[in-house]
């Protein structure tokens, strides 16, 4: 994972992105203007005998490209970091700066893109670029069970890379008072609380068999009401019952 790490820190393959993520550490925001900017790409981070991998879209402009972590120090991790740590996975409900002292139990976290895209909008190459980091990262995770994916990006990516459903089984909507419904067969489409088993070619050696989608925790979406505190902390308490139905533990 260290020389993985080495990797993607290194990476130049977006010459859009690596622009204007310098572009944004020199210029900053006012309020950080004292501070150095990671400005670099941004490897996952967390416990890497996780059982959850969560995949976020990418940097915040002046949150993780600032910082160096996965949301951490911008208003999406102000409201995924409370969650994660009621639900056991974080032990600290908060994170703004890469040695605060917070540890992640159990999950893992990561994003499709690795540099901050402007607008927030990283390109179809941009994300194929990045994609073989993500692979990698599910490949060094060996214990995974499965995947949260925060945000339809990030679901239509690992849709790509999982194309195939179990025989039987299509994705299930989780309801709000916690029951479940069916989807149509095949992969279903992105909406929050999807949850989708998957299956993975044998030689592979196993790896994640689900994915649980949830709307991306960014203020677009909380401060709207489009995603709650109620919603976020059902999706983080799927996942942990989901992990240890399969563990046993």
């Amino acid at each position: 994972m260290a020389d993985l790490e080495r990797e993607i820190v290194r990476c130049r393959r977006c010459p859009r992105l690596v622009e204007w993520r310098e572009q944004v550490g020199r210029e900053k925001r006012r309020a950080y203007r004292a501070e150095i900017y990671w400005a670099r790409p941004l490897p996952g981070f967390g416990d890497e005998r996780a059982r959850v991998l969560a995949v976020g879209l990418a940097p915040g402009a002046h949150g993780s490209n600032r910082t160096g972590r996965m949301f951490t120090g911008d208003a999406s991790g102000d409201f995924l970091f409370p969650a994660l740590f009621r639900a056991g996975f974080s032990s600290r409900p908060e994170s703004v700066a890469r040695d605060d002292g917070l540890e992640l139990r159990g999950l893992f976290i990561t994003a499709v893109c690795r540099c901050v895209p402007p607008g927030n909008k990283p390109t179809p190459e941009e994300i194929r670029n990045c994609l073989p980091f993500l692979e990698e990262e599910i490949r060094l995770l060996g214990g995974l069970c499965g995947i949260v994916a925060l945000g339809k990006i990030a679901y239509d990516s690992l849709g790509r890379m999982y194309p195939v459903t179990e025989p039987g089984l299509s994705g299930m909507k989780i309801r709000p008072d916690g029951s479940k419904r069916r989807s149509p067969s095949g992969r279903p489409a992105f909406s929050h609380g999807r949850l989708w088993r998957i299956r993975r070619p044998a030689e592979d050696g196993g790896g994640p068999s689900w994915i649980l989608a949830s709307y991306h925790p960014s203020r677009q979406n909380t401060q709207t009401g489009r995603l709650t505190r109620a919603m976020f902390d059902r999706i983080w308490r799927t996942a942990r019952a989901l992990a240890r139905t399969e563990t046993g533990a």
